[in-house]
């Protein structure tokens, strides 16, 4: 959610901490400030609003810290305490002045550690949690403000990144975490620490990530590792493979789009040296299983939220179809509190193109604890969740800004079908079978493009629908969580009302809100199930619903009597997610686009959630 940076070095800090901030904008936000310490003050200017509005206020500042500083901190804000306004923005001061730290995450006990402090006549002045947290490391402050952090972070319950300075000790940052990301870059005589790589790429590749309870030091000497009892950890510094170009939108209007045009490259990577044509298997070494090990696996069960969520639900078909083995999937927050029933012979899947989902991670934990084999499927390199399972698979997609996934969402599927067909193979799957789904697989780039070659024609039954209040999307079969995740993007970026069912379950309710001004988006490729879902949206047209069909080259007259078509790639039924969604993905954008809305951050929206 929320943005941390920080820089000590020798060039301008203010000046890296907002474009550091700026190229962390996707997470989502609604406030930023940076804090800059100059000899023995701390300045501090944040603002509700944008990055731009933060840069103005920076550039106007009468402050020599803002001009001179090479320390400082920054953070945008998405508002859990209090209303987004520059009181409860942050950096924030203690209420001497003389501390200042960023925060991501929630301490739960905030409102226990405020009553303790105001019995000693310590007042806070914002509505946050946060600001609670700086009093505390400043009331604990006995000449070392390593020693003040940890103290302080020794009484809280919650989840926590944080970087802190005081000007008692300049030349010094302080960083730690538990629940919510924070990577170190070392660079060359300079060191940056962020909540998010998008801020450390364009000075350096190298970097550190904290693990949970950890604490950093940085000074002129380097970064000296702890944890909260001030025994040395030793991390080990990584090399981040991110193209800092592709962070930038270039010569597309948004984000999303851009992301949405290199679904064919990105799927690619996700796929490339891992199918096994000979043999008619996937060959995912992360993974760690042996055929036997495989074999061995009784259960399936997907842990993941949104859009990682639906990517899952395509997997559970593609596991039971093809391996035979039982599958189950699971919203994150509901499996980690309902005590499930696991055992060891379970495979679970942790699902987050981020790696850092809250409710996922917790999730993970839970399934260890119980004994499963746990295996994370991630986007991002040393994310807590590829860390924690130990055993998974990457996507390799590239950076993903838009906050409503795309790329992430088709390569999270192209790598759960190449999943679910190793194990096929160790099971039922002959190997025929498993050559014809790798040819399949290895065309998904090019089922892509033939999609994205139909921008314009799907943009132009957007143009339609933009001024619609409601939307149904149906679906059967691995088309479901399609209809699913088609309607989760609509909502995501155009605020339009969109909701996706199974296209059974229509008439077991939905169909009573049904009108002139209610489009439908019904799945009907050339796949099993296609005559059901047919009929459910004949129903949808005989109450006057406008319908949008979605259906397979060369079956175009299936859509003989309804509004508007939209034609995507003739392939089988575990393949036709990927070009599917990818047609919903540029229905949605259009829609958005048409109507006005902020696409690549939509309002209230964060790309990483790491708070529950």
């Amino acid at each position: 959610m929320c943005g941390i940076v920080g820089y000590f070095g020798k060039r301008k800090a203010a000046e890296i901490l907002v474009d550091g901030l700026r190229r962390m904008e996707y997470r989502g936000y609604d406030s930023a400030g940076v804090a800059c310490l100059f000899d023995t003050r701390i300045d501090v200017v944040k603002t509700p609003g944008k990055i731009k509005d933060l840069r103005a206020r920076v550039d106007a500042a009468d402050s020599v810290a803002m001009r001179e500083a090479v320390q400082g901190i920054g953070h945008t804000r998405w508002a859990t305490h209090g209303p987004p306004n520059e009181i409860n923005a942050h950096p924030h001061l203690d209420a001497s002045g003389r501390f200042a730290l960023v925060h991501n995450g929630i301490i739960e006990n905030y409102k226990e550690i405020k009553s303790g402090l105001a019995q000693h006549g310590i007042q806070c002045v914002s509505d946050t949690d946060t600001e609670v947290l700086v009093q505390l490391v400043a009331y604990c402050y006995q000449g070392s403000l390593e020693r003040a952090v940890s103290e302080a972070l020794k009484k809280v319950k919650g989840t926590y990144g944080i970087v802190v300075m005081s000007d008692h000790e300049p030349g010094k940052l302080v960083t730690a975490r538990c629940g919510s990301p924070i990577v170190i870059g070392i660079g060359k005589d300079e060191t940056i620490i962020a909540s998010d790589a998008s801020a450390i790429i364009p000075h350096t590749r190298d970097a550190v990530y904290l693990e949970d309870y950890d604490m950093a030091v940085v000074t002129s000497g380097g970064v000296e590792m702890f944890d909260l009892q001030h025994a040395p950890v030793n991390r080990e510094v990584t090399a981040m493979d991110w193209d800092e170009d592709a962070a930038e939108k270039g010569e597309y209007a948004h984000f999303m789009l851009k992301e949405m045009f290199e679904q064919p490259d990105a799927i690619r990577n996700a796929i490339r040296g891992r199918l096994d044509f000979e043999m008619g298997t996937a060959i995912l070494s992360g993974l760690d299983f042996s055929p036997r090990d495989a074999a061995m696996i009784s259960r399936v069960l997907v842990v993941g939220c949104g859009t990682s969520m639906h990517a899952g639900m395509v997997g559970e078909y593609a596991f039971e179809e093809l391996a035979g083995i039982p599958s189950e999937v699971e919203q994150a927050a509901e499996f980690r509190y309902r005590n499930p029933i696991i055992t060891p012979t379970d495979l679970v899947l942790a699902i987050s193109q981020s790696g850092e989902t809250a409710d996922t991670l917790a999730a993970v934990r839970e399934a260890k604890h119980k004994g499963a084999v746990v295996a994370g499927i991630c986007n991002v390199v040393g994310s807590t969740i590829a860390r924690e399972t130990g055993r998974g698979v990457y996507l390799h997609a590239g950076p993903e800004i838009g906050v409503a996934s795309t790329k992430a969402f088709t390569c999270q599927v192209a790598v759960m079908l190449m999943m679910a067909l190793k194990v096929a193979r160790t099971r039922r799957l002959a190997r025929h079978d498993g050559e014809e789904l790798c040819r399949w697989i290895d065309r998904l780039p090019e089922l892509a493009e033939a999609v994205l070659r139909q921008n314009d024609a799907i943009k132009a039954v957007a143009k339609k629908y933009a001024r619609c209040d409601n939307a149904f999307f149906i679906g059967r079969g691995y088309l479901f969580p399609v209809a699913l995740e088609g309607a989760l993007k609509l909502k995501e970026i155009s605020y339009i009302h969109a909701e996706g069912y199974h296209a059974a379950e229509l008439k077991h309710g939905p169909i009573a809100l049904l009108e002139e001004k209610t489009p439908v988006v019904a799945l009907l490729n050339n796949v099993p199930g296609k005559d059901k879902t047919l009929g459910n949206a004949e129903e949808c047209k005989a109450r006057k619903a406008p319908v949008i069909a979605v259906v397979s080259a060369g079956d175009e007259g299936v859509a003989d009597g309804f509004d508007d078509v939209i034609v995507v790639p003739d392939c089988p039924a575990c393949i036709a997610p990927v070009p599917t969604a990818i047609a919903l993905q540029l229905l949605a954008y259009h829609v958005a686009a048409e109507r006005g809305c902020e696409i690549d951050q939509p309002r209230n929206l964060a790309k990483s959630v790491t708070v529950e």
